[in-house]
């Protein structure tokens, strides 16, 4: 008979987490245990989407004369992506991020007034990225070495909806090759009972 092995401990919810932003060049933390600090700046309050890591590959497949299936496939796009709504949409890091803006271009004036102008002809503008997610005493940690919001959605400002700021961020290769670097605390997974 066929013994089937589950463990609860090994799934993973995303129930709690948090993202910060660095200058390019900052160093990945190591742990997910780390709390980060200067220059990591948070960015505070996620939605309740939590944070989607995404994965869009696109391959060729090559089906030589006389067969109907491939004997070779090769890719061609592997772009890795992560997105996320961010809430706090006064907070600095988060307003220098959406509107490509250095966080002191967002000092406020001794009246306490905030002014900038958003540019017709932006420039890229890529950052280091940290991204947490936490069950319990599972952590998975992402060090993006330079990403940078690839799409930015609508922002709709009415009184029965939270206002935020809907980011997918593009993940570009850093000069070892890497787009993401990964740092988890996990369980170990037991041995098959039968093997």
């Amino acid at each position: 008979m066929v013994n089937i092995t589950r463990a609860a401990d090994l799934t993973m919810v995303g129930a709690n987490g948090g993202a910060w932003v660095a200058p390019i060049g900052t160093p990945a933390l190591d742990s997910p245990l780390t709390h980060p600090t200067d220059p990591w700046a948070a960015l505070g309050a996620i939605s309740d989407d939590g944070l989607v890591n995404g994965w869009d590959e696109e391959s060729q497949a090559f089906t030589p004369w006389g067969l109907t299936s491939p004997f070779r496939t090769q890719i061609t796009q592997s772009v890795r992506t992560f997105s996320a709504t961010m809430w706090e949409t006064s907070r600095t890091a988060v307003m220098s991020l959406h509107y490509r803006l250095d966080e002191a271009d967002l000092e406020p004036d001794v009246d306490g007034l905030t002014k900038f102008a958003e540019t017709a002809s932006p420039v890229p503008d890529r950052r280091a990225f940290w991204f947490l997610v936490i069950d319990g005493d599972n952590m998975r940690g992402f060090y993006v070495p330079q990403g940078e919001i690839s799409e930015r959605s609508d922002v709709t400002y009415k009184q029965d909806e939270i206002s935020g700021f809907e980011w997918t961020i593009t993940t570009y290769p850093d000069e070892a090759g890497n787009t993401v670097y990964h740092c988890d605390k996990l369980p170990v997974t037991p041995a098959d009972p039968l093997s």
